[in-house]
Order: structure tokens, then sequence, then C-alpha cells
């Protein structure tokens, strides 16, 4: 197996979600700010893309997507994936309210509301069974599998692919405010850091990738809500 050079696509999801939603503004005539809603599923057909991705190159390289991850069955003991989902949802839902309090002077800034906009009800639905597992196989597949994996400095295979991992989600959606983006990268940085730390130490994917999808489960059953629940939406927008 040969994993050299894998880290060139560390910034790759930025720039695919940059592109993508300046292409959609521009050929629906609208700004980036009235599509963003669409980020979610968005997100799903990217993350698809990039799976895919992962695979191909995981073959170029002599090896399974599996191998890529260090994946090995049977490696990951329970207790170690519920300690460490219950220690990313911590230091996730952290990350943002510091953030939030940092950029916004409000542990939760009126952008939040941005991430759980109604999207059609069929999307929202959809995307309660697709997001979760397509974001954490094609964010800790690239992330972890092409970054801290390949990278042999000990501080750089932690700090490189966690300012990525942590820089994507600026641009997801894309909204051309400086301060949202800082808000964005600063929520994100603390939790990268210690899926890539722990990444590093045990070689274990299972439990960050766990952790990592029940966040995003957290996320799309308040789109679904959003979405579903007539008036759910107005009413979180009246209490901040």
């Amino acid at each position: 197996m040969n994993k050299k050079g894998l880290y060139w696509l560390l910034p790759l999801r930025s720039i695919v979600f940059i592109i993508f939603f300046l292409t959609a503004a521009w050929l629906t005539k609208k700004s980036v700010d009235e599509i963003s809603s669409i980020w979610s599923f968005s997100a799903t057909v990217i993350n698809i893309l990039f799976i895919l991705l992962l695979i191909w190159v995981s073959k170029k390289n002599g090896m399974s997507y599996k191998e890529l991850i260090n994946y090995e069955k049977g490696k990951s003991k329970f207790s170690h994936v519920v300690i460490m989902s219950v220690i990313i949802i911590v230091i996730g839902m952290g990350g943002m309210f510091f953030a939030g309090f940092l950029c916004y002077k409000t542990m939760m800034p009126y952008c939040s509301l941005v991430m759980i906009r109604p999207i059609p009800a069929v999307l929202a639905v959809i995307n309660i069974f697709l997001l979760p597992v397509s974001t954490t196989l094609a964010e800790d597949g690239l992330y972890l599998g092409c970054g801290v994996a390949v990278i042999k400095n000990k501080i750089a295979s932690i700090m490189i692919p966690a300012f990525f991992y942590a820089l994507q989600h600026c641009f997801i959606p894309v909204l051309l405010d400086p301060i949202y983006i800082l808000y964005r990268f600063i929520s994100f940085l603390p939790c990268t850091i210690l899926l890539c730390a722990y990444y590093q130490k045990k070689k274990d994917p299972v439990p960050v990738m766990v952790g990592h999808a029940l966040i995003d489960v957290a996320t799309v059953m308040q789109i679904a809500a959003t979405s579903l629940i007539p008036g759910f939406y107005e009413n979180m927008c009246s209490m901040l």
C-alpha cells in the first residue's frame, strides 16, 4: 500500500463547496445567502462524490477504502465508542458556544439558524438517512485516511488535517461574511483537533465516525423539524 502524497486532497472539499455555491448562485441569479438552505442536500451529493473519489484513490494506491482509514473489524470496544461519542458531542457543542460568544457576544448567534432553514419535506426526510452516514464516510475518510494516516510528523499529522477539516465547514454553506467564516472555523476546530488526535493515537476510526455521525443526526433532525412542522422555524427565530 502506498499512501504517500494523498494529503494533497485535504483542501479539495473547501474548494468544491466554494465553487458549488458560487456557481449555484450565479445560475439561479440569487445571492449565496438566498440559496444557503440547500446546504444539507448539496452536502449529501458532494459527500457521495467524495466517497467515490476516495474509493478510486484507494484502488489507485493498491488498497481498499477500509485500508485507507485503517478499519479493522472487531477492533473497537463498545465502551470506547460510547465515551468518545459523548466527548465529541460535548466538545462540538462547546466549540460552537465559545465561537458564538467570541464572534457575536452570544452563545447562540442568529446566523446559527442558517443551518436549520426549512427545505422541501422530501429532501429533509431523505437527508435523515443519507447525510450522517455519507458525511462521516467522506470527511473522516479524507481527513483521517488521507491526512492523519499519511503525514509523518506527529504534530503536523494532527494540526494540518484538523485545520482543513475545520476550514471546510466555513463554506458549508458559503456566506460572504468574514465574521461568519471565523465563527464557523472556531466552532469546529476544537472538535477536529480532537478527532485527529484520537485517530493518530488509536488508529481506530470507528469511535470517531460514530460520534461524528451522531452530531450530524442532531442537525438533520432539526432540519426535518423546521421543514415538516409549520411555524417551528419562525418560533426558533423569535427566540434569538
